[in-house]
């Protein structure tokens, strides 16, 4: 069944798209939820005389979208995070931290067209943002360790474990005494017998 999509649909296509898709997803799905209505002839062309006459705000958008992209590539991103001292990182940095981050820095980018691969080290990363059908834009950023200054001081980190060391030998005069005491009662129990 063919449709003319009226918004994005992700992996689908794009708004005023001509696309086919199985009935059952376009009469139960995108129809209903107003992503689509079905490409009959007179909505073709409706479709064909709206896209001619916004040709050319479409070139505009098109323009502005790419200066965008320009824009995203020179802005490079520092996230700090959690990690061990092998670099491997506790959690991950997500689509949302992105749009958050840019939007610091002055540009509004919606979470949903922000695309992050799934890493678990630290480095140097790229994510991938959809502005437009035809430009994407790539975003650069750095993972960096939460805690840069404590882990240049980790050579005191090992100090730390010695205080515990401490507290077991505390521990062990303290179930020591009640070892020593056991064998003074067993003693008395076979005399009594």
């Amino acid at each position: 069944m063919q449709i003319i999509l009226t918004k994005d649909v992700d992996k689908l296509g794009y708004a005023n798209d001509i696309v086919e898709v199985k009935p059952g997803y376009a009469n139960n799905f995108l129809i209903p939820q107003g992503y689509a209505k079905v490409a009959t002839v007179t909505a073709r062309k409706i479709l064909a005389e709206n896209l001619k006459q916004r040709a050319h705000k479409d070139a505009k958008i098109q323009a502005d979208a790419q200066a965008l992209a320009d824009k995203l590539a020179l802005l490079p991103l520092v996230f700090k995070v959690k990690a061990s001292e092998s670099g491997r990182i506790f959690g991950s940095v997500t689509s949302q931290m992105i749009a958050d981050a840019m939007a610091e820095k002055g540009v509004a980018i919606d979470r949903k067209n922000v695309t992050v691969e799934a890493f678990k080290t630290l480095g140097s990363y790229t994510a991938e943002v959809r502005l437009h059908k035809f430009v994407k834009g790539v975003i650069s950023f750095v993972v960096e360790p939460e805690g840069a200054l404590v882990a240049e001081e980790g050579a005191s980190a090992p100090a730390a474990p010695a205080p515990k060391k401490v507290a077991k030998a505390e521990a062990a005069p303290v179930e020591a005494p009640v070892e020593a005491s056991a064998p003074t009662e067993a003693p008395e129990a076979p005399v009594a017998e």
